[in-house]
């Protein structure tokens, strides 16, 4: 889908539908006051009759309306201006191109931008983009009859007045985040016999030439052993597949410049290991490689927008599952740091992997790492599938994740990162455990990753309740694609 901005008068711009606002009680927005003028107050008189009275999220189409160039005309409930806010402003445009879609209009122009619903304009065109890319993300690619493309293929946000100059960057970025989450949530849809460590990798080597700036590494199981990583290669033990550990670099600025790391989990598939995990819905572990998912994608939209600044992706890559030769809990590894790690579940895998990715990153010399992790059930009962989890070493980084998670409606919550926690970790045969018991489990597998990252600044996102949709909806969010760009845009800002 393509996206543009423009001036002008919405009864004078020919297109498939011009879309404008009617606020709670029908009070129209002024780019529909502009339609009811020229069509000789048709609106005025079908909001009269309760057609359309501005509930929030309502939408109505109407055709050839007389005095107005576009074929259609879609009013969209505002609903009340005191009552705007995020999840209210979500529901109106995902309402909005829901309507949209239903209809055959190849193009669109929307006025309701220009009446901010209820956010500034910047925030509602990175949420329009988002949730057009949305209705028109298809995942059936797989099935022997896949349904056809969207219909609509470009949208004009329009303004009355001139639009601001800077609302084109933010539009352009908007833009290569929505396909860097198509990436994501493409990967993280496919099934565990397609997208292996061996795929990923190849996805990533692809990247690579598609998208000058960007170089791909894959390193193989023999040199993870050369380099010690005892704890990531005690994961893919029991799997016919081989891991890969896989980097991106993408330098955007002077190589003198510390670059920011991002680090994804991927675990293509995650039975649990010998601690075999329960078999209802283990079809879903599929997504235990959103993590690495959303680096490859925001990578990928890194390097369309290209920001200024140096990125790198390190994804660890592996199956976990049961055989002959899998670990066993009690069993001790060595990580690559050197500490010792008593393996007292093997469905903890994640962080076992992260550990030995996250001492790896140290060799960039980064200025931030941010891993990004799949990683705890207990993350979605402490939050659901609204936010996802973060801990952080320093106090800025987190305010700064924060503050970009409010940007992209992307949004996470801080957890403790104290150190109290840490005794349940202990072990006594090795280092650490790698669980410390059900009682703050997202917080002590933070707290494990902690010991690894001492070096450097430092971010855990666990997305295990906002990376997938389960249920009617199941599929691949592309969470949190849009936090790590804005995260990225923002550190790109002038000082």
């Amino acid at each position: 889908m393509e996206f543009s901005i423009k001036q002008g008068s919405p009864e004078k711009l020919k297109s498939g539908c011009i879309v404008v606002g009617v606020f709670d009680g029908g009070k129209l927005s002024k780019a529909a006051q502009a339609i009811d003028k020229a069509a000789k107050h048709a609106l005025s008189d079908l909001i009269a009759r309760g057609d359309m009275n501005g509930k929030s999220a309502s939408t109505l189409l109407l055709h050839k309306l007389p005095g107005v160039a576009a074929d259609r005309v879609l009013l969209v409930g505002l609903g009340k201006i005191s009552e705007l806010n995020n999840k209210t402003s979500t529901e109106i445009l995902g309402s909005t191109f829901k309507a949209l879609n239903a209809t055959p209009a190849k193009d669109a122009v929307l006025y309701i931008v220009d009446e901010g619903v209820g956010k500034d304009a910047a925030w509602v065109v990175r949420q329009a983009v988002f949730a057009a890319a949305e209705q028109i993300f298809r995942a059936d690619g797989m099935k022997s009859k896949p349904s056809k493309a969207a219909t609509l293929k470009h949208i004009t946000f329009a303004t009355l007045e001139k639009p601001d100059a800077a609302l084109k960057t933010v539009l352009d970025r908007a833009a290569a985040t929505a396909h860097g989450m198509d990436l994501a949530k493409t990967l993280g849809n496919l099934p565990g016999n397609i997208c292996t460590p061996t795929y990923l990798a190849a996805k990533a080597l692809a990247l690579s030439k598609s998208h000058k700036g960007i170089k791909a590494t894959v390193l193989e199981e023999k040199d993870m052993q050369k380099l010690g990583m005892g704890s990531f290669l005690s994961v893919t033990r029991g799997s016919e597949q081989p891991a890969k550990l896989i980097t991106l670099e993408y330098y955007g600025a002077a190589k003198t410049q510390k670059p920011i790391v991002l680090v994804g989990k991927g675990i293509t598939f995650d039975t649990g290991g010998i601690s075999l995990k329960p078999g209802a819905e283990m079809d879903e572990m599929k997504y235990d490689m959103c993590g690495a998912a959303s680096v490859l994608g925001t990578l990928q939209a890194v390097a369309e927008m290209g920001l200024k600044l140096n990125v790198v992706g390190v994804i660890p890559t592996c199956e976990n599952m049961p055989s002959g030769k899998a670990t066993k809990p009690g069993d001790i590894v060595t990580s690559m740091s050197g500490q010792t790690i008593e393996i007292l579940n093997t469905d903890a895998e994640g962080r076992l992997i992260l550990c030995d990715a996250l001492t790896y990153s140290k060799k960039f010399n980064p200025d931030t790492v941010i891993d990004i992790a799949t990683l705890t059930g207990a993350c979605v009962i402490a939050l659901g599938h609204v936010a996802s989890g973060m801990f952080a070493n320093e106090d800025k980084l987190a305010q700064e994740l924060l503050a970009a998670g409010e940007q992209s409606h992307d949004r996470v919550w801080q957890l403790p990162l104290w150190e109290d926690y840490q005794p349940l970790l202990d072990s006594n045969f090795a280092d650490m455990a790698n669980i410390g018991g059900r009682a703050g489990g997202t917080i002590t597998a933070a707290c494990f990753l902690a010991r690894f990252t001492k070096d450097y600044r430092w971010a855990h996102l666990d997305i295990a309740g906002t990376a997938w949709l389960s249920g009617k909806q199941k599929g691949s969010t592309g969470r949190p694609v849009p936090l790590l760009t804005q995260y990225l845009i923002n550190r790109t800002a002038p000082k």
